[in-house]
Protein backbone atom coordinates (compact mmCIF):
# COMPACT_ATOMS: atom_id res chain seq x y z
CA UNK A 1 0.00 0.00 0.00
CA UNK A 2 1.73 3.20 -0.76
CA UNK A 3 -0.60 5.32 1.24
CA UNK A 4 -2.89 4.64 4.04
CA UNK A 5 -6.06 2.66 4.03
CA UNK A 6 -9.59 5.27 3.75
CA UNK A 7 -11.15 5.17 7.01
CA UNK A 8 -14.26 3.64 7.38
CA UNK A 9 -16.52 6.90 7.39
CA UNK A 10 -14.14 8.06 3.89
CA UNK A 11 -15.17 4.41 2.41
CA UNK A 12 -18.62 5.04 3.83
CA UNK A 13 -18.61 7.88 1.60
CA UNK A 14 -17.17 6.98 -1.13
CA UNK A 15 -19.74 3.58 -1.33
CA UNK A 16 -20.78 4.26 -4.52
CA UNK A 17 -17.29 4.32 -5.68
CA UNK A 18 -16.30 1.49 -4.54
CA UNK A 19 -19.06 -0.40 -5.84
CA UNK A 20 -18.15 1.07 -9.26
CA UNK A 21 -14.10 -0.14 -8.48
CA UNK A 22 -15.49 -3.70 -7.82
CA UNK A 23 -17.63 -3.98 -10.66
CA UNK A 24 -14.85 -2.72 -12.91
CA UNK A 25 -12.77 -5.75 -11.68
CA UNK A 26 -16.22 -7.84 -12.36
CA UNK A 27 -16.82 -8.70 -9.08
CA UNK A 28 -20.65 -8.73 -7.89
CA UNK A 29 -22.21 -8.38 -4.70
CA UNK A 30 -22.38 -11.84 -3.86
CA UNK A 31 -18.98 -12.42 -4.97
CA UNK A 32 -17.87 -9.30 -2.50
CA UNK A 33 -19.40 -10.99 0.45
CA UNK A 34 -17.99 -14.04 -0.42
CA UNK A 35 -14.31 -12.72 -0.11
CA UNK A 36 -15.05 -11.27 2.82
CA UNK A 37 -16.05 -14.26 4.53
CA UNK A 38 -13.88 -16.67 2.71
CA UNK A 39 -10.47 -14.71 1.85
CA UNK A 40 -10.31 -11.74 4.40
CA UNK A 41 -6.76 -10.60 3.10
CA UNK A 42 -7.95 -10.39 -0.30
CA UNK A 43 -11.00 -8.22 0.51
CA UNK A 44 -8.05 -6.16 2.51
CA UNK A 45 -6.33 -5.51 -0.51
CA UNK A 46 -8.90 -4.84 -2.37
CA UNK A 47 -9.87 -1.81 -0.03
CA UNK A 48 -6.09 -1.01 0.04
CA UNK A 49 -5.84 -0.65 -3.95
CA UNK A 50 -8.96 1.09 -3.90
CA UNK A 51 -7.59 3.32 -0.78
CA UNK A 52 -4.68 3.87 -3.27
CA UNK A 53 -6.76 5.17 -6.20
CA UNK A 54 -8.34 7.90 -4.26
CA UNK A 55 -5.54 8.86 -2.33
CA UNK A 56 -3.58 9.33 -6.20
CA UNK A 57 -6.87 11.13 -7.68
CA UNK A 58 -6.71 13.50 -4.84
CA UNK A 59 -3.67 14.11 -4.35
CA UNK A 60 -2.91 14.71 -8.22
CA UNK A 61 -5.88 17.97 -7.38
CA UNK A 62 -4.18 19.46 -4.68
CA UNK A 63 -2.41 22.85 -4.79
CA UNK A 64 -2.50 24.28 -1.10
CA UNK A 65 -2.63 22.83 2.42
CA UNK A 66 -2.41 24.74 5.17
CA UNK A 67 -1.10 23.45 8.77
CA UNK A 68 -2.03 25.40 12.21
CA UNK A 69 -1.31 25.13 15.34
CA UNK A 70 -1.15 27.14 17.96
CA UNK A 71 1.54 29.46 17.50
CA UNK A 72 2.22 28.86 13.78
CA UNK A 73 0.94 28.84 10.33
CA UNK A 74 2.70 26.53 7.16
CA UNK A 75 0.90 27.70 4.28
CA UNK A 76 1.69 25.46 1.11
CA UNK A 77 1.50 26.26 -2.39
CA UNK A 78 2.16 23.37 -4.09
CA UNK A 79 2.69 23.98 -7.89
CA UNK A 80 4.10 21.47 -10.92
CA UNK A 81 7.40 22.31 -9.79
CA UNK A 82 8.21 22.81 -6.13
CA UNK A 83 6.52 23.42 -2.95
CA UNK A 84 6.18 26.93 -1.60
CA UNK A 85 6.53 27.90 1.82
CA UNK A 86 4.96 30.66 3.54
CA UNK A 87 5.81 29.84 7.72
CA UNK A 88 4.45 32.21 9.92
CA UNK A 89 5.21 32.17 13.66
CA UNK A 90 4.04 34.28 16.44
CA UNK A 91 5.76 35.15 19.28
CA UNK A 92 3.47 36.23 21.72
CA UNK A 93 3.41 33.10 23.77
CA UNK A 94 -0.40 34.30 25.13
CA UNK A 95 -1.83 33.52 21.50
CA UNK A 96 -3.78 30.61 20.01
CA UNK A 97 -4.37 30.99 16.08
CA UNK A 98 -6.59 28.12 16.15
CA UNK A 99 -8.77 29.90 18.43
CA UNK A 100 -11.19 32.90 17.00
CA UNK A 101 -9.48 35.40 19.43
CA UNK A 102 -5.53 34.29 18.39
CA UNK A 103 -6.36 34.69 14.46
CA UNK A 104 -8.13 37.86 15.27
CA UNK A 105 -4.94 39.43 17.22
CA UNK A 106 -2.89 37.92 14.65
CA UNK A 107 -4.90 39.93 11.64
CA UNK A 108 -4.18 43.00 13.68
CA UNK A 109 -0.46 42.72 14.45
CA UNK A 110 1.26 40.46 11.39
CA UNK A 111 2.79 43.13 10.29
CA UNK A 112 4.69 43.45 14.03
CA UNK A 113 7.76 42.50 15.19
CA UNK A 114 5.40 40.11 17.55
CA UNK A 115 5.18 37.64 14.09
CA UNK A 116 7.61 36.37 11.74
CA UNK A 117 7.12 35.50 8.51
CA UNK A 118 9.50 33.45 6.00
CA UNK A 119 9.18 31.98 2.32
CA UNK A 120 11.10 28.99 0.89
CA UNK A 121 10.39 26.34 -1.93
CA UNK A 122 11.48 22.98 -1.86
CA UNK A 123 12.01 20.38 -5.27
CA UNK A 124 9.40 17.64 -5.15
CA UNK A 125 11.10 14.22 -4.44
CA UNK A 126 10.40 11.83 -7.53
CA UNK A 127 7.40 10.96 -6.28
CA UNK A 128 5.36 14.33 -6.11
CA UNK A 129 1.71 12.75 -4.43
CA UNK A 130 3.93 11.08 -1.85
CA UNK A 131 5.10 14.22 -0.70
CA UNK A 132 2.00 15.86 -0.56
CA UNK A 133 0.68 12.83 1.66
CA UNK A 134 3.31 13.44 4.02
CA UNK A 135 2.53 17.21 4.86
CA UNK A 136 -1.26 15.97 5.08
CA UNK A 137 -0.13 13.18 7.37
CA UNK A 138 1.74 15.61 9.58
CA UNK A 139 -1.54 17.97 10.18
CA UNK A 140 -2.27 19.46 6.76
CA UNK A 141 -5.60 20.32 5.54
CA UNK A 142 -6.69 21.02 1.85
CA UNK A 143 -7.63 24.26 1.03
CA UNK A 144 -8.49 26.62 -1.44
CA UNK A 145 -5.56 28.87 -1.17
CA UNK A 146 -7.36 32.09 0.18
CA UNK A 147 -4.96 32.48 2.82
CA UNK A 148 -1.96 31.66 1.02
CA UNK A 149 -2.74 33.94 -2.08
CA UNK A 150 -3.17 36.72 0.55
CA UNK A 151 0.10 36.43 2.14
CA UNK A 152 1.21 35.82 -1.23
CA UNK A 153 0.15 39.18 -2.60
CA UNK A 154 1.00 41.19 0.41
CA UNK A 155 4.35 39.58 -0.07
CA UNK A 156 5.17 40.93 -3.41
CA UNK A 157 3.96 44.08 -3.21
CA UNK A 158 6.35 44.63 -0.86
CA UNK A 159 4.47 45.59 2.35
CA UNK A 160 6.16 42.80 4.94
Amino acid sequence: MKYRRLTREQLEELHREFINFLAAQSITAEEWDRIKKEQPETAEQEVDVFSDLIWEGVLQKVDYLENISQRQMNLFHLTGKEMRLIGIRVLNPDIDLTTQEGFGWFKKHFMTDMVEIMTAAKAYSEDRNRDKFELIEKGAVITKGELYRWFDDILRDGML
